[in-house]
C-alpha cells in the first residue's frame, strides 16, 4: 500500500489524545520557560514533504488544499513530532486570476514538482520613497499592486483616494472608471479570486483542530512582526535597491522603517487567550539582517533598532515571538539580550549553536537548526549523530527544541525525517 493510499490512522499508544496534547504542549511550555522536560521537544513542517511523503506533486499545496492537508496530516501522524508548524500555501487559482507576479509556484507559473520561487525587483523606485512616506495605502493601491499583479494595473488609473474626501463630485467623479472594460474584468477577477483563496482559508483553519484532536499542538499561534528593513529589501526596493539606499539614501530608509512599524502598530491584534494553545508563540522570519548582508555598524543603524520594536510589540500583544534567524548570527548574538528574558524563542538556520547556547541558554529558549543538506543526503545514522550532539550541546539544562534549519526539506528522505524526530526519543531525555 502506497503513502497516498493508506489510511489515515492514530498512533497506538495507551494514553488518548487529550492526554497526549497535554503531555507534547508541556514539553514546549517547559522549554520556553527554560526549563527542562522529560525531554526536549521537536518540531516537523515541511509544506512540499507533506505532499511528496504521500506521493502528491508540490502543486497540490496550491490547487487541491484538501488533499494537501490529509497529507500533512498523515505526516504528522507517521512522524510523531511534539508540535507541528504547518505552510499551507496560497491559493493557486487566486494566484492564476490575480497574475501575481511577486511569486512562482508550482503548477502555476512553475513545473509542478518544482518548489515556490521569490522574483525580487523594484517595485518601488528609488525616486518614489517620498510618495510611500507621504501616503503608504495610497502608493500600496495605486503603484505597489499594480505592479505586483498582472490583473490589479487598472488600480494604477485611480485618481489618489485623498480627491475622494468630501466636495460633491469627489468620489462620484471617479465612477465611470469602474464602468471601463478594463474595471469590469477587475472586477470579476477579484471576486474569483476572492471565492478561490476562502475555499483554501476554510480549509486552513480546521487543520489545527483536527490535529489538536488527534493529539498535536500547534508551534505557532499567529504572525509576529518582522524586521520593517526586511519589509523594504524583500517587497518595496530590493535586496539591489536597499543596499544601495544605506548609502545614498539613508534617512529616507529609516523612516521607511519607522513608517512599516506605525503601520503595522495600527492593525495589530492581542493574541486570542481564547483559543487553544499555551504559550501563544508569533513567528517571523529575518532575512537580511545576518553576517552575509550587512555590517555590524549598519546592522545597529538599518536593522536591530525596528527589529527590536517589532519583537517587543510582539510580546506586548501577549505573544512569545519566535524569530526565524536566516543565515548566521555569531557576531550579533549579545543584541538579543535586550529583549525581556523568557519571552523569545530564537530559531537559528546557521548559527553557531555551542555559541548561542553560551551567549542566550539562560536568556532564551533555542530552536535548530539541523541541516537541510544533511537531511537530503545524509543516512539516518548520520542524523542521529548530529541531533545527538546537538543535543547535547544545545539541549543542555533545558530551554531547546530540536527542528530542522527551514521547513523547506522538499527533498528530504522521509528515513531521514524520521531520524530526526526520533533522535529526541533516543537521546533527548533529562
Amino acid at each position: 500500500m502506497t503513502t497516498r493510499s493508506r489510511p489515515l490512522e492514530a498512533p497506538q499508544t495507551d494514553k488518548s489524545p487529550d492526554e497526549l496534547y497535554q503531555e507534547r504542549e508541556a514539553r514546549i511550555r517547559a522549554a520556553v520557560q527554560l526549563e527542562a522536560p522529560d525531554r526536549v521537544p521537536v518540531v516537523l513542517g515541511g509544506t512540499y514533504f507533506a505532499a511528496k511523503y504521500s506521493g502528491l506533486p508540490f502543486s497540490t499545496a496550491y490547487y487541491d488544499a484538501i488533499a494537501w492537508k490529509e497529507a500533512f496530516k498523515r505526516m504528522i501522524l507517521d512522524f510523531e513530532p511534539d508540535a507541528f508548524s504547518s505552510g499551507m500555501a496560497a491559493s493557486g487559482p487566486a494566484m492564476d486570476a490575480l497574475g501575481a507576479q511577486q511569486t512562482r509556484w508550482p503548477g502555476g507559473t512553475l513545473p509542478p514538482d518544482v518548489g515556490h520561487q521569490f522574483v525580487e525587483g523594484e517595485y518601488m523606485k528609488a525616486e518614489e520613497y517620498d510618495d510611500f512616506l507621504s501616503d503608504p495605502s495610497d502608493f500600496a493601491l495605486r503603484v505597489y499592486l499594480p505592479r505586483t499583479y498582472e490583473a490589479l494595473k487598472p488600480l494604477s488609473q485611480l485618481p489618489s483616494p485623498r480627491s475622494w474626501l468630501g466636495g460633491i463630485g469627489g468620489f462620484t467623479a471617479t465612477t465611470p472608471l469602474f464602468a471601463t472594460p478594463d474595471f469590469q474584468r477587475l472586477f470579476e477577477t477579484l471576486a474569483k479570486a476572492g471565492k478561490e483563496e476562502e475555499k483554501v482559508r476554510r480549509v486552513a483553519f480546521t487543520l489545527a483542530d483536527e490535529l489538536a484532536a488527534l493529539g498535536f499542538p500547534s508551534a505557532n499561534h499567529g504572525m509576529g512582526g518582522g524586521a520593517p528593513f526586511d519589509v523594504i529589501s524583500d517587497n518595496l526596493r530590493g535586496m539591489r535597491g536597499s543596499m544601495l539606499d544605506m548609502y545614498r539614501r539613508p534617512e529616507k530608509l529609516l523612516a521607511a522603517c519607522d513608517k512599516i512599524l506605525e503601520w503595522r502598530s495600527a492593525r495589530a491584534v492581542p493574541a486570542d487567550l481564547a483559543r487553544r494553545g499555551n504559550p501563544k508563540i508569533a513567528m517571523s522570519a529575518l532575512h537580511r539582517g545576518s553576517e552575509g548582508f550587512m555590517s555590524r555598524k549598519q546592522f545597529e543603524t538599518f536593522y536591530w533598532p525596528g527589529l527590536k520594536r517589532s519583537i517587543l510589540a510582539t510580546i506586548d500583544l501577549g505573544y512569545i515571538a519566535n524569530p526565524f534567524f536566516e543565515g548566521r548570527w555569531d557576531d550579533r548574538l549579545e543584541y538579543l539580550l535586550e529583549i525581556p528574558k523568557g519571552k523569545m524563542i530564537c530559531r537559528f538556520s546557521e548559527t553557531d549553536m555551542a555559541k548561542a547556547k553560551a551567549v542566550l541558554g539562560d536568556h532564551f529558549c533555542l530552536m535548530g537548526n539541523v541541516p537541510i543538506a544533511l537531511l537530503q543526503i545524509g543516512s539516518p545514522a548520520e542524523v542521529e549523530e548530529y541531533c545527538r550532539d546537538l543535543i547535547a550541546v544545545a539541549g543542555k539544562g533545558g530551554g531547546f527544541i530540536l527542528r530542522s534549519s527551514s521547513d523547506s526539506i522538499d527533498e528530504a528522505k522521509p528515513e531521514n525525517v524520521k531520524a530526526l524526530v526520533d533522535s529526541v526519543k533516543k537521546h533527548g531525555w533529562y
